[in-house]
């Protein structure tokens, strides 16, 4: 089984919230991501005028299961067996989890089905994680989003299922607790209103992989909303038409007040042109069990560094220094706990 840091302790166990009334129905989840007793990074600078969350977040949850310790992947009609096994909350969960583990106060809005799988995610999210889920609904006769990942080669091959929401999320970011940051993936829904979690002052802005290959730099317009983005090298470089994640992040230090880029073993790169640093930071060495999150991670540590008004060179390295500490598990950031019992057994 996978254990977690034992100075972060978990939240004591409460009823699950019932499955919705009727079908096709939703129900709006029950206040009951209870105050934590973890180290707050930023007790020193709180105040009673606050919001009441640190960071909100919003996107799909999926059901991760994750096979490790294979040299290959299988052939068409062949069985492998792996040496390890993880299941978690994944996609949005990754870094929700990360952030709520890091002691920001966090709150993630998505929708959950009824079945098992999403019994167990929202258990572990919510009452072990403390992540709020007040914003969040569970949908009747609906299943959760799961993805199989297998982890060889010093890469992964993933297989997803899952279908749209029965009620899209912008009803549900609406009745969102106010926070004072939000993390937002410009390939969604751009921040703007409050069909996004943009009310919040400072918001942090991610993209994906361009499937279409045409990387059109107006994708990138929503950034004028936005105090930070944080691709990857690869997105970097194709949105900016740059050869180089240096002057892919000089690029995009045009558009936001800070630019971060994020080139897996050979480090990242950031400008904060709010204070006038520049910055790089190598890569943790370490030996990677799976990847699943890592960027999330890293996103959730500059998000807090950011918000706790460190030096630029410090947030980096945090960043990467959670990042190398995410990928030495099963994954990413959400293994479910020792004790717990998930779905499939749980992570061996």
């Amino acid at each position: 089984m996978t254990t977690d840091d034992p100075a972060l302790p978990t939240n004591p166990v409460t009823p699950d919230p019932p499955a919705a009334p009727g079908p096709g129905a939703s129900t709006p989840a029950p206040p009951e991501a209870a105050e934590r007793d973890d180290w707050d990074p930023l007790a020193a600078q709180r105040t009673d005028e606050d919001p009441p969350l640190d960071v909100l977040l919003s996107g799909t949850v999926f059901f991760d299961i994750v096979f490790t310790g294979m040299d290959r992947l299988p052939r068409p009609g062949e069985e492998l067996w792996s040496k390890g096994m993880g299941s978690s909350p994944g996609g949005i969960a990754n870094l929700a989890t990360a952030a709520a583990r890091l002691g920001l106060r966090t709150g993630l809005v998505a929708g959950f089905g009824d079945d098992a799988y999403a019994d167990w995610m929202w258990h572990t999210m919510a009452h072990e994680e403390g992540i709020d889920l007040t914003a969040s609904r569970r949908f009747t006769d609906f299943h959760s989003a799961l993805t199989v990942s297998i982890a060889a080669e010093g890469d992964r091959a993933m297989a997803t299922h899952g279908h749209d929401l029965p009620e899209p999320l912008s009803s549900l970011i609406a009745r969102a607790p106010d926070a004072r940051a939000a993390v937002v993936d410009l390939a969604g829904r751009p921040p703007g209103g409050r069909s996004s979690p943009s009310a919040a002052p400072m918001i942090f802005a991610d993209i994906g992989f361009d499937e279409t290959g045409r990387w059109d730099e107006s994708d990138l317009a929503p950034l004028i909303h936005c105090h930070a983005f944080t691709p990857n090298a690869l997105e970097a470089m194709a949105y900016t038409r740059t050869d180089s994640p240096d002057r892919a992040v000089r690029a995009l230090a045009e558009k936001v007040p800070l630019a971060v880029v994020t080139d897996g073993a050979s480090g990242s790169y950031a400008i904060d042109g709010s204070t006038g640093e520049e910055a790089y930071c190598p890569a943790v060495p370490v030996t990677a069990i799976d990847t699943t999150g890592a960027g999330d991670v890293f996103a959730a540590a500059m998000v807090l560094g950011t918000l706790a008004s460190w030096p630029l060179d410090e947030r980096l390295r945090f960043a990467s220094l959670c990042s190398a500490l995410a990928v030495q598990q099963f994954g990413g950031p959400s293994p479910h706990r020792d004790g717990a019992t998930s779905p499939t057994g749980g992570a061996r």
